[in-house]
């Protein structure tokens, strides 16, 4: 019993085992809670659905936060907060590319669920791989900060000049491979990701993959392309591994939820990339100031942030006032891939 204690109260990377164990075990309780009592039946998940869940995930998130704060202190409770405030802000341009995916497949609204909860599992390797990287390298190179920096104002002003410009998801580099490489069915076959069928030119029994696990690989892709953004922006508020990661998670969970209630109004949100843009660029030039010992305020990122994020969905909303919802691409019943 002391040696499980000791090492509950040891450091992994800085922050004490019983830390992780506890977001580990939080992680774990809430994909249990979505896929096995939430959505133990598959159902298409409405607006208001999906804006319950996401609040349950935020009041989460927001206790977890508390958490830190009252076991790490002030400083580290607001960096959480602020880490997670900036993943959701720029998480949410990947919600819409998305969507785009899921119209351009042919993925009905039953079976999108499936794919995103599945895609959380891909999100939490591949976040904790870059995060761990990130973390590396900043502890071995802190003039590393300088080229995080300088990458995110320079997406910030890409953004800012391509916010109009409609993913081309039909000419997507990993669409070709996977339609040029891979036996890939025309149509669905229930939730299933791959399908047993004869191959056109021997007829033996072989594996193919349906356009849901197409959708399932485009969005764990979208997603890896994605972090490469988003994780150096958070090292912009803290260089803490743990921080970083957990704000990380929590974030991605939430937006997962509010997927639907996203999706099913696109066009009243097109003014948001401008706010993220912004973001980008104001995170980057704070990182950029990070090595030259020159420290903002964390609070005043989180306050800042938020006005920028909260202006942002304001003037969208009211800009749009008088236009119906539009949803994303109108999916197909049969769920056809697109040829």
């Amino acid at each position: 019993m002391e040696s499980l204690l000791g090492a509950l109260m040891g450091e992994f990377l800085g922050t004490p085992v019983y830390f992780w164990v506890a977001f580990v075990a939080i992680v774990i309780a809430l994909l249990v809670f979505d896929l096995g009592i939430l959505h133990k039946d598959e159902h298409e998940i409405g607006a208001k659905e999906s804006l319950t869940l996401y609040g349950f995930y935020v009041a989460i998130a927001m206790a977890f936060g508390a958490w830190v704060w009252w076991q790490r202190g002030s400083e580290a409770g607001l960096e959480f907060y602020t880490g997670y405030l900036i993943e959701q802000s720029l998480a949410m341009d990947n919600m819409f590319v998305i969507a785009t995916i899921f119209g351009f497949l042919g993925i009905p609204r039953l079976y999108q669920h499936r794919v995103l909860f599945w895609g959380i599992l891909g999100v939490i390797a591949f976040r904790a791989i870059l995060i761990g990287l990130g973390a590396a390298l900043v502890y071995q190179f802190s003039w590393i900060l300088f080229g995080f920096g300088a990458f995110l104002v320079f997406t910030g002003f890409r953004m800012f000049k391509h916010q109009d410009e409609e993913p081309d998801i039909e000419h997507n580099p990993v669409y070709s491979l996977l339609t040029k490489r891979f036996r890939v069915t025309k149509e669905l076959d229930g939730r299933n990701f791959t399908v047993k069928r004869p191959d056109p030119k021997t007829g033996k029994l072989v594996t193919w993959l349906t356009p849901l696990a197409v959708a399932l690989i485009m969005v764990e892709t979208v997603d890896l392309i994605f972090a490469v953004d988003s994780v150096p922006a958070v090292f912009a508020v803290t260089q803490d591994t743990f921080i970083v990661y957990t704000s990380n998670i929590f974030a991605i969970l939430g937006l997962r939820a509010l997927y639907f209630a996203l999706a099913a109004a696109m066009n009243r949100f097109r003014y948001l990339q401008t706010s993220l843009a912004i973001i980008l660029v104001l995170v980057g030039i704070k990182i950029f100031l990070v090595p030259m010992g020159i420290k903002i305020d964390t609070l005043l990122s989180l306050l800042v942030t938020l006005a920028i994020l909260a202006g942002g969905v304001v003037f969208s909303l009211w800009k749009t006032r008088n236009e119906p919802d539009v949803g994303a691409e109108t999916v197909p019943e049969s769920g056809q891939l697109k040829p």
